[in-house]
């Protein structure tokens, strides 16, 4: 057990870094966070949880939130209108986080990556999305702090956000291949026992959940369990959503990152995961019993 356990998250109001931060502090982490807005983190984050007002683009922010801590976990976001040419929170605010947390002398990053993103290559595909995934993954590794990195599948949380649409689960083209949905809450709890456990190592974790569903299977799992409304699935053809992509960034985006879940080979690869981190513990079935 390390002696001293006081932990900075970047990214801890989002749907997947509220419940890292949540787990954290049931732990025994002293969590501190990096919020924007503080009435609105207040109302998302539960109160142990201490909030401090900054911007990732500002160093002495970042500086002032790594004060004092021992751990950092980096959670950053890709707005979906953002272009190739924008400023990107994942490479250059990265990059202004890296030398922050160098400077504060962190013992140990943590950073959530893609599994998907492996999908670059494959069957001429090609995205600076991916690329950009890849390139923080460089920058992670080329700093000289300790680090762990994450590589996730499916979240099940798409089903109350990126897939829902009403109360209709929006899907496009064809899903060819199965995925290990993982729930935040599970993915949280391992990413506790990481900071627990490791010391001056750095690790990869490929981030899977119990069970492999194509698209459509884990929409009618979800439609089939899920009690606050009747659900349907709705389609959208893949060309159409590229064709109109070419005139709205979001759609765009959209018509990309389907292509790579329908088509990503992806294999179960977390035995070391689970080892190491915990067996997750949420089916399916059980999230959609309590989604919201």
């Amino acid at each position: 057990m390390v002696m001293s356990k006081n932990i900075a998250v970047i990214g801890a109001t989002g749907s997947l870094g509220k419940p890292v931060a949540i787990a954290l502090a049931a732990s025994g982490f002293t969590v501190s966070a990096l919020v924007r807005d503080l009435d609105k983190a207040r109302a998302k984050l539960p109160a142990e949880i201490n909030m401090i007002k900054g911007d990732i683009k500002n160093a002495a922010d970042l500086l002032a939130l790594m004060n004092g801590q021992d751990f950092l976990y980096i959670n950053l976001n890709l707005k979906l209108d953002e272009k190739k040419n924008d400023w990107h929170a994942e490479t250059d605010g990265l990059k202004t986080i890296l030398a922050a947390a160098e400077k504060s002398k962190i013992k140990r990053i943590g950073f959530i990556s893609s599994i998907v993103m492996r999908y670059q290559g494959m069957n001429t595909f090609n995205w600076w999305v991916f690329d950009m995934k890849q390139e923080a993954i460089k920058l992670i590794k080329a700093s000289p702090l300790p680090y762990t990195i994450f590589y996730p599948s499916t979240f099940m949380e798409n089903f109350e956000g990126n897939y829902r649409r009403g109360n209709s689960i929006l899907l496009a083209g064809e899903s060819k291949h199965k995925m290990y949905f993982i729930a935040a809450a599970d993915f949280g709890k391992q990413v506790a026992n990481s900071f627990e456990r490791l010391r001056n190592e750095n690790k990869e974790y490929d981030i899977q959940g119990l069970e492999a569903f194509t698209a459509d299977e884990a929409s009618l799992e979800f439609i089939k369990h899920y009690k606050k409304a009747t659900l349907k699935i709705s389609r959208a053809p893949l060309p159409l959503l590229r064709f109109i992509g070419k005139f709205v960034q979001r759609l765009n985006y959209a018509a990309h990152i389907i292509e790579a879940m329908n088509n990503y080979p992806e294999k179960f690869s977390a035995e070391n995961t689970w080892r190491e981190l915990g067996k997750p513990e949420i089916t399916l079935k059980e999230f959609a019993e309590n989604s919201k």
